[in-house]
């Protein structure tokens, strides 16, 4: 039988398109194997005789290899290259050999073939469906000693690395006019007739080469070529046209909203030597026009009385590995089956040499054409018989036939058995896009219905079945898609196909032997170790919605997603519920399709990048005046400057001293900035923010606050309008990012016939904030072209000029209460005008400060900070700016929500000013407030500190707080109580230094 003993005793000559030639090895569990190069880890080991490869989850009951596929739910096995490249839960049916690969088993111990872990198949009666809800109950102080340690040791079935990962992941965006999800018969046609006209077009198939069922099926020919061989014919085709990209070894995981698609291509997973510039994996990012959904169908096994033993597997598994990878499954082998398709795995094995025992068909009239072949082949076939059981250990010995309804049984010896219950459509992306399915009664499939995003499925996953009505579906998607998104039409492309046999049969459910009347492990979900009789179990105990199934017996919910065993759980529950399937119900196909690794998805976000700290242009010279730095989102800003001896409260008080009495220069070049442009630029704000802008003359600015729908508090900021189709905007630092997508989102989606464009500016500009009496002064030498006089440019304007020849935007405005100037320079000048002003601001007694300080002078002047003296629940006049909100509008983003009831009902929080009875205590920020500190527990709570500090300019401690009917208790004295003892505050407004506010015009 075996072509070279080398490669494995299970090797037939002359089968497989693999070349002897070319060998790799590896290791399984420590002993060394040799394979050939293509050969997967599951057809490595198969062609050496190795059937047992894992354990299951909850038995630990031997599993071996049951599909040829990523919807292997057994087979999952830990690849490593070395201690730090290691990676479990790899599927042994799509991991290719490479050599030096060291391969190890999962979830046994102490080896695979005597786990202690099967003592809990004994135990099965105990670990019924649903265990786990009844039985970690009581007591209650079990859990936290006793059954969560245990639980999380049993949970999972690989071992995560401890190691640092050393290899490198990339990441890609594309734009595509047709993207197509699979490269077999339809897609590789689809693919020609798009590429045809012209389009853009991407092609991805997660196998290391195209052509899908054609890698197993060889009774399919395609314009007189053998199927594969055109598949390869064409995918070369398609590679040399300059408008296709072809993705082999490429999953598309997840269909998300606007025909946005992720794909994950394995670089180097498959290489021994991989080159250190290339990455092990990358994510793709694909924007589509149009989508293809080309993803085939996929094999359902038999579910019967043990039917997970190693050996058992599915009939085009089988037919994977002798007619791609020249392996046989068994020398003994039995199919059993509903389906035709099985058929034609026992006929390519009995012309490759290999025994086929019998073929047990489930149904009394199997297709004409199949039927006919086997009986000229000399193989027994069994209508209308099933297969009752299966003997064996570590590998499927024997199995036990009976005619249907029937006692009498027939034991046959056998090594391997195939099995087909038909096939289901791949339509895991098609639910992804949102897209509703209709339930096809005669063939019991899902199909795709009603279409959510801008794509069609052809093919097998579409419920077409012929080939040629494949093809012609196939060709016509494709030069329809490419079509619509405005491609040249081209003279039409036409092939013809063909295949042996019509396909006829199929079933869901359980088979004859694993009805309701038996307790039978009949396996449904060989992952979860979900059988039949527990989809019957937990509608028994209540649960008719197959969501709720799925959740009581795990059926569909571990890694492969239910992709072998969803329908028939369906079927029977179905059954058990007496109701149609439709009525039952179907569970959500959810990203990923199939597992991705955490490495590609975050790519090079990790380590230093993974939470990338953003500087200032003028960082390095804050640094050098010994400035201490805070962390403010990714930012790091200035928090203060302190000299030799001072702490933080000592230079906090001299720079608040100093800003006030001469003057300060501050970094504020973190501030978001929003350049806001098009002829309808100020009636866009006007329906973003609360208060005007169509009156804003250029030249002037103007403060202004965003509301969400609800209408509290969403962001605020200074607005500068520099032409009538221009605004300059900032927003809070950490806003900048929300704030840009919150206009973007109604750009798009509520405003779209607006001419409004936006653009974030936040690094473009270095901000240098210049406040204090001296301000003026301090900036004068350097403004160019500009009067900065008290009369010219007062404040709230804004003008472009230049500052040190540098073009220049300059506000006049102020967040201390002061005189107050920001000059905004291009980011790469920053630092320049940065160390002139500062020389300057030195010269005249001036101070740098930082944000802390800048956080004591604002709340000295009452200023609001959103996100801290606000909590979301905060409208603007419960923050006392009810003067910002335009009664003369009739529309804006929260106008509605403003006027809900209780958004303007009496006692709502507002925000006010505390003073401590001793001028001393500073209270802490969080700190709830009572009226009556002595009543009982649970004290009613009014309000709480938001904001407070020591106020070197005002000689005590002064706070901010949202208080329950705050404006009407001025003058009240309410209490904080604290752990250790009660302070008592006075409710005051929230203006603490020059409440005329004269000071800022001066």
């Amino acid at each position: 039988m075996s072509a070279s003993s080398n490669s494995g005793a299970f090797r037939i000559k002359g089968a497989g398109r693999l070349t002897p030639a070319r060998t790799a090895r590896f290791t399984f569990d420590g002993k060394t194997y040799t394979a050939l190069e293509g050969d997967t880890v599951a057809s490595a080991l198969l062609a050496h005789g190795v059937h047992l490869l894992g354990r299951s989850f909850k038995y630990h009951r031997p599993r071996g290899i049951l599909s040829a596929g990523p919807e292997e739910p057994n087979a999952l096995l830990d690849v490593s290259r070395d201690a730090a490249r290691r990676q479990p839960n790899v599927r042994a049916t799509v991991q290719e050999v490479f050599d030096g690969a060291r391969i190890a088993s999962q979830n046994r111990w102490p080896s695979l073939k005597h786990d202690i872990g099967a003592f809990n198949d004994l135990l099965s009666p105990f670990f019924a469906a649903g265990f786990y809800y009844k039985t970690f109950m009581w007591p209650r102080e079990a859990w936290h000693k006793l059954y969560e340690p245990i639980i999380r040791r049993a949970a999972g079935l690989g071992e995560a690395p401890k190691e640092a990962d050393p290899d490198h992941y990339a990441s890609r965006y594309a734009h595509c006019d047709v993207l197509i999800a699979g490269a077999g018969v339809a897609g590789l046609t689809a693919a020609l007739s798009a590429a045809a006209t012209g389009a853009k077009v991407i092609l991805v198939d997660e196998q290391p080469e195209v052509g899908g069922a054609l890698h197993f099926d060889t009774s399919t020919a395609i314009n007189g070529q053998n199927g594969y061989d055109w598949a390869q014919a064409t995918a070369q085709k398609l590679k040399a046209m300059p408008n296709v990209t072809v993705l082999n070894r490429t999953t598309v995981f997840g269909y998300y909203n606007h025909n946005f698609l992720g794909l994950v291509e394995r670089v180097t997973d498959h290489m021994a030597l991989p080159s250190r510039d290339l990455p092990r994996e990358r994510l793709w990012q694909v924007r589509a026009k149009k989508v293809i959904l080309a993803t085939g169908s996929i094999e359902r096994h038999m579910v019967f009385a043990n039917n997970d033993r190693p050996g058992i597997m599915l009939a085009s598994a089988a037919r994977t590995f002798l007619n791609h990878h020249g392996v046989a499954v068994g020398r003994a082998v039995a199919v059993y089956t509903a389906h035709d398709s099985a058929y034609e795995a026992a006929f390519d094995l009995k012309r490759a040499g290999v025994s086929v025992v019998a073929i047990v068909d489930i149904r009394t009239q199997p297709g004409e054409a199949v039927l006919a072949q086997a009986r000229s082949l000399g193989l027994e076939v069994l209508t209308g018989h099933c297969v009752l059981d299966t003997a064996g250990r570590h590998r499927v010995s024997s199995i036990t036939v009976a005619r249907n309804g029937e006692k009498n049984s027939r034991k046959m010896k056998v090594d391997a058995l195939l099995v087909s219950a038909g096939w289901t459509p791949s339509v895991h992306l098609f639910s992804q896009s949102r897209g509703k399915l209709r339930f096809d009664a005669e063939n019991d499939r899902f199909l795709p219905d009603v279409y959510a995003q801008d794509c069609i499925s052809v093919g097998a996953c579409n419920g077409t079945d012929d080939l040629s009505a494949l093809i012609g579906e196939a060709l016509a998607a494709g030069a329809e898609m490419a079509g619509e998104k405005g491609a040249d039409s081209t003279d039409a492309i036409a092939f013809a196909g063909s295949n042996l046999y019509e396909w006829t049969g199929g079933m869901i459910g359980a088979a004859e032997g694993a009805g309701p009347d038996t307790v039978v492990k009949a396996f449904v979900d060989f992952q979860h170790d979900v059988t039949a009789k527990d989809i019957r179990l937990a509608v028994r105990e209540g649960m008719h919605s197959i969501e709720h199934i799925k959740r009581f017996t795990t059926n569909g919910m571990a890694s492969d997603q239910g992709k072998l065993s969803n329908m028939h759980g369906l079927a029977i529950a179905s059954e058990m519920l007496g109701r149609p399937i439709p009525q039952v119900g179907l569970t959500t196909f959810r990203a990923p399709y199939t597992p991705v690794t955490y490495g590609t998805l975050v790519g090079h976000s990790r380590a230093n990048l993974f939470d990338p700290a953003r500087r200032t242009p003028m960082h390095d010279l804050e640094a050098a005046e010994g400035a201490a730095f805070e962390d403010v989102g990714n930012w790091k800003r200035a928090w203060y400057f302190p000299r030799r001896g001072e702490d933080m409260a000592a230079a906090v008080n001299r720079e608040c001293k100093t800003v006030r009495e001469v003057g300060g220069v501050f970094d504020a070049s973190t501030l978001g900035k929003i350049e806001v442009v098009g002829p309808d630029a100020a009636q866009f704000l006007n329906l973003l923010y609360t208060n005007a802008w169509d009156t804003l003359r250029p030249g002037k600015c103007r403060y202004g606050i965003m509301t969400r729908e609800d209408g509290f508090i969403y962001d605020d900021g200074v607005v500068g309008r520099l032409a009538e189709d221009r605004f300059h905007v900032t927003t809070t630092t950490g806003g900048a990012p929300r704030v840009l997508q919150h206009m973007e989102d109604y750009l798009q989606t509520e405003f779209p016939h607006l001419r409004v464009w936006l653009t974030s500016t936040t690094e473009q500009w270095a901000v240098i904030a210049v406040q204090g009496p001296q301000a003026r002064d301090i900036i004068a030498p350097f403004v160019e072209g500009l009067d900065i006089s008290n009369e010219a440019f007062p404040h709230m304007s804004v003008a472009e000029c230049t500052v040190m020849g540098v073009p220049a935007r300059l506000f006049r405005v102020s967040f201390t209460g002061e005189v107050g100037f920001e000059v905004n320079v291009p980011a790469d000048f920053g630092p320049a005008v940065w160390k002139a002003i500062w020389e300057r601001a030195q010269s005249l007694g001036a101070c740098l400060y930082g944000t802390e300080t800048m956080h004591v002078l604002r709340a000295e002047k009452g200023y609001l900070i959103v996100g801290q003296d606000t909590d979301g629940t905060v409208t603007p006049d419960d923050a006392g700016y009810g003067w910002a909100v335009s009664r003369k509008k009739t529309d804006f983003v929260g106008i509605r929500g403003l006027k809900r009831p209780d958004l303007v009902r009496e006692g709502r929080k507002q925000l006010v000013g505390l003073l401590t009875t001793d001028p001393n205590e500073v209270l802490e920020e969080g700190g709830q407030i009572v009226a009556d500190p002595d009543q009982p527990k649970p004290m009613t709570m009014l309000g709480h500190v938001t904001s407070s500090y020591w106020s070197q300019n005002f000689g005590r401690s002064i706070a901010m707080a949202l208080v329950a009917g705050g404006r009407a208790r001025i003058g009240e004295t309410l209490y904080v109580p604290m752990r250790d003892k009660v302070i008592a505050v006075e409710v005051t407004d929230v203006v603490f230094v020059d409440k005329e506010g004269g000071r800022i015009n001066g």
